[in-house]
């Protein structure tokens, strides 16, 4: 392998090392007492905030018995509380049978209204929970959960008042963070986001940070990570004044709000909305039928990253397991690219070829450089060698490459989804054997062999220079990939294999040109 597929390996592997290491956070210690700094019991209570309810009557509603309600099916389980009649807990079941809590540790309750007032429980069952506030300043709120048997739900605030009384704000509130597994627990405070969709073409998701924009702008909002969604969706999106996104600093996720404020010359008002608590699968996601499906992150090169993730699919279907459809779909990127992996490989069999002459003249002009630089063009001309025919091809397949990596990185389809033998869930690394509290992952060792032997065969007329140079390379390699998802490396794999074949009939074939090349 010559300097240009030096320099485009070398490039490639920073690239991914900087975005997989970089941007994703170091493990960060957890504090609840640090989400919000001290408040006075006004401050943290908005009905005393806004109507000044007597501090007294406050503190006897304060010893009502909190209750909660345990609402379980095939799907998820949740735990409600009439407290705020809010959200304490909220897991869905993956295809390995694990619960995954999507209500971040230091987050509930979420989804209250007023969450230091006790609610009267209606009437509650696992479709239908009914929670119901009289305040004595003339004013009662009814809040109503709609549960279906998946993941789209509905939440029903409806306002009633007597003339002249003031209520509160509406708020309907995500956060701060959106829980996840173990396994992303390390990377979950740097990518959970707050997304709105817009409600008017041309349809554009938003990421928010620090900040609030108008709700009737948006047909909904949500906040994410990797693989899970809570998202909003109110049927009439102008009931909602704004959507506020904030969070404590750095070291803590955001949480996002909606807001309301009850109309004086209303005496009635109902605010519905659907809401949707579970995972990001692209597929599941597209058949609401709303967009949702946009929070997939395919990354830069998106578009390519639609495609590769409907032949994966297709792949699938065919062999109801994905650890064959990457390597089915490997192939045919590969095949795709031959002509373009087929110029490179020449182009640096070509440049092989000529090294002696080109040894040969820098030599013999080394202080003339301007000859020197004639005499380099005139050999390049005459033999129809391009210097940068080596890497152009490979930089035009790498946003191919980096489309299908994303992919790959954060398709929720491959949770849970095993190969063969130990390898038993493509989106984590397979960790073969387990020394003391060290994971042995075998298969980014194989890639790191399979890299050593290509480096071997590629390099063996190079220089000693880049033939230590290209050594270091599979360990790098192998220590970057050590902790990536299995899928990953079984692509790489088999993509280093491909390259291999392809190396050796070009390298069989340019060694019949050098020898008559020096003929």
């Amino acid at each position: 392998m010559q300097k240009n597929s030096i320099l485009f390996t070398i490039l490639s592997t920073f690239t991914i090392f900087v975005w997989f290491f970089f941007f994703t956070p170091q493990s960060t210690t957890q504090n609840s007492n640090n989400l919000m700094q001290p408040q006075s019991i006004e401050a943290q209570i908005p009905e005393l905030q806004n109507i000044n309810l007597n501090k007294l009557e406050f503190v006897a509603r304060r010893r009502i018995k909190e209750e909660q309600i345990n609402v379980e099916n095939e799907q998820y389980k949740a735990i409600l509380t009439n407290k705020g009649a809010a959200v304490l807990s909220w897991s869905v079941k993956e295809k390995n049978g694990k619960w995954v809590d999507l209500v971040f540790p230091e987050s509930p309750p979420v989804m209250a209204n007023f969450p230091c007032l006790f609610y009267k429980i209606v009437s509650k069952s696992n479709n239908k929970i009914v929670f119901e506030y009289v305040s004595e300043k003339g004013w009662t709120i009814t809040k109503t959960y709609n549960l279906s048997n998946f993941y789209m739900h509905n939440l029903t605030i409806e306002v009633e008042k007597t003339d002249g009384a003031s209520v509160p704000q509406i708020e309907l509130k995500w956060g701060p963070g959106l829980g996840t597994d173990t396994k992303e627990t390390k990377e979950n405070i740097a990518l959970t986001r707050v997304l709105a969709y817009t409600k008017e073409k041309p349809y554009k998701l938003k990421k928010f940070k620090n900040d609030s924009e108008l709700a009737p702008m948006y047909q909904w909002m949500s906040i994410d990570n990797r693989y899970f969604l809570a998202a909003f969706i109110p049927e009439k999106a102008t009931d909602f004044d704004k959507i506020i996104s904030s969070r404590f600093d750095k070291k803590h996720p955001y949480s996002f709000t909606l807001v309301a404020t009850v109309p004086k010359d209303i005496n009635k008002k109902e605010y519905s909305v659907n809401f949707y608590l579970g995972p990001k699968g692209y597929t599941y996601l597209k058949t609401y039928n709303l967009g949702l499906e946009k929070t997939v992150d395919f990354g830069l090169f998106g578009f390519l990253g639609k495609i590769a993730f409907a032949v994966l699919t297709f792949f699938y279907k065919l062999t109801h397991n994905y650890g064959w459809a990457i390597i089915m779909i490997t192939i045919v990127i590969q095949l795709l690219v031959l002509p373009l992996t087929l110029k490179s490989l020449r182009s640096a069999a070509a440049m092989k070829r000529i090294q002696p002459v080109i040894k040969d003249i820098q030599t013999k002009y080394k202080d003339n450089p301007q000859r020197l630089q004639a005499e380099m063009l005139n050999v390049y001309r005459s033999q129809k060698v391009n210097p940068l025919g080596g890497c152009l091809p490979m930089i035009l397949q790498l946003p191919i490459f980096w489309a299908f990596f994303t992919m790959l990185r954060n398709s929720y389809e491959l949770r849970s989804e095993g190969w063969i033998l130990f390898v038993n869930d493509l989106s984590a690394a397979d960790h073969f054997v387990k020394l003391g509290c060290f994971n042995v992952n075998l298969l980014p060792l194989v890639m790191g062999v399979g890299m050593f032997l290509q480096q071997k065969m590629t390099t063996a007329t190079s220089d000693p220079t880049q033939r230590r140079i290209m050594y270091i390379m599979p360990v790098l390699f192998t220590f970057m990939f050590w902790s990536f998802p299995s899928g990953l490396v079984i692509y790489w794999i088999t993509n280093s294999a491909i390259s291999m074949i392809e190396q050796y009939f070009v390298i069989r074939k340019d060694k019949v040109q050098i020898k008559h090349f020096n003929s």
